[in-house]
């Protein structure tokens, strides 16, 4: 029961801060434009607190694996990007965009807290014998966040404004602390010592050095993390190029929400069958064949036909929800138990860095040609599977 307890603990607190963060965005960028009145003044405050997360990622993780009591850092760190949520609404219209700007780059930089840095506890709750099915259940509350966090967002700026959407994601937030700060303390018991044995007095700069070559030099953990990467660039472009789409195919960019409802949606029913025959597709397989699978979303998308469009929003999800349950699946099983989190966290930062530069790419070209764009979003997600197959780490 304790066990169960822990997990189901894990899993709510997983899934309310994981909401807090898919709420965060838009409601950022929706309180940016009501108060500011300026589409780039709200632009500039989602990229500030997107585009520090490159850097805190492995900063945190390195942070979180030094940690005797990671649980308790996880917690005041989620307790912090909360509180910087708040700091950004209320210092906007009263401080320099500037100064609000580098508010927002300060709070980013604790931002793979609430993806890696959790999920890298995962072990510290359940049985190896039982992490297969635990890990579909953690990739579900990515799913279930970015299905219910920007509806909730939207509704709550529609009905009391969007000072109310920030301030909504922060308590989400708020409300994981005690999840994190009651998790378990000690180690996997099973853990290699040999593979994973660092000194003890080793300096945080060495601590750095090793989780990048834990990444780059493991070659199932180097593929995963590359497959991933590209994947996550093309995923950018897709969801870039859903408002013009949503326009193109029923008329309205306001549609291309609806898109992406149903790409959740489908996504978390793909991890609920995964989740419950987890070893059904080793999750290699899983990696590169779900970008394949993207890729034929993104070509279907690029037809234009509304019975097509919405086939290939149900088709992305089916491939993105197991893809992320297969990343998490590989980085538990390859990553070093000393330097798991800063694995995850790393990794979570690649990850932001590629879905951003593949958002500023689609933005131009899906404005002289959206099946221009969304077809080179195609072949991202086809280098994405090859690249899972022709890298060979250990040169970096």
């Amino acid at each position: 029961m304790k066990r169960r307890y822990a997990m189901g603990s894990f899993l709510a607190g997983a899934a309310a801060a994981r909401a807090g963060d898919e709420m965060s965005g838009p409601a950022l960028l929706l309180a940016g434009y009501a108060v500011g009145g300026s589409a780039t003044e709200a632009s500039a405050l989602l990229a500030g607190i997107t585009v520090s997360a490159a850097v805190g990622g492995p900063l945190l993780g390195a942070l979180l694996d030094r940690s005797p009591r990671p649980g308790r850092l996880l917690a005041r760190a989620l307790a912090l990007y909360g509180t910087g949520l708040v700091l950004i609404l209320l210092s906007l219209g009263r401080l320099p965009l500037e100064l609000t700007v580098l508010i927002a780059v300060f709070t980013g930089l604790l931002g793979p807290a609430l993806s890696g840095g959790w999920t890298a506890q995962l072990p510290r709750v359940v049985p190896r014998e039982r992490m297969p099915r635990a890990n579909a259940l953690d990739a579900m509350t990515f799913s279930l966040a970015s299905l219910v966090g920007p509806a909730l967002a939207g509704a709550l700026a529609h009905l009391l404004g969007a000072p109310a959407a920030v301030v909504a994601s922060a308590a989400l937030i708020a409300f994981a602390l005690p999840a994190a700060w009651t998790l378990p303390m000690g180690r996997d018991q099973d853990r290699d010592q040999d593979r994973d044995k660092i000194p003890p007095a080793a300096s945080l700069t060495a601590d750095l050095a090793a989780g990048i070559r834990a990444i780059t030099h493991t070659r199932p953990l180097a593929r995963a993390t590359l497959a991933s990467v590209v994947s996550c660039t093309g995923l950018g472009m897709l969801i870039t190029c859903t408002p013009l789409l949503g326009e193109r195919a029923f008329g309205s960019a306001a549609e291309g929400t609806l898109l992406l409802t149903c790409t959740a949606v489908s996504a978390l029913a793909a991890n609920a069958v995964l989740a419950r025959r987890p070893r059904t597709i080793a999750p290699d397989t899983i990696i590169w064949s779900s970008a394949l699978l993207l890729a034929v979303a993104l070509v279907l998308s690029a037809t234009g036909h509304p019975v097509l469009v919405v086939a290939a929003a149900l088709t992305a999800g089916v491939g993105e929800g197991p893809q992320l349950a297969a990343l998490l699946a590989i980085r538990h099983r390859e990553s070093p138990e000393r330097l798991r989190s800063q694995v995850f966290t790393t990794g979570a930062s690649l990850k932001i860095t590629g879905f951003a530069l593949g958002a500023a790419v689609a933005g131009p070209l899906a404005t002289h040609s959206l099946p221009t764009a969304l077809l080179t979003a195609a072949g991202v997600q086809l280098v994405a599977a090859l690249s899972f197959h022709v890298f060979r780490p250990g040169s970096c």
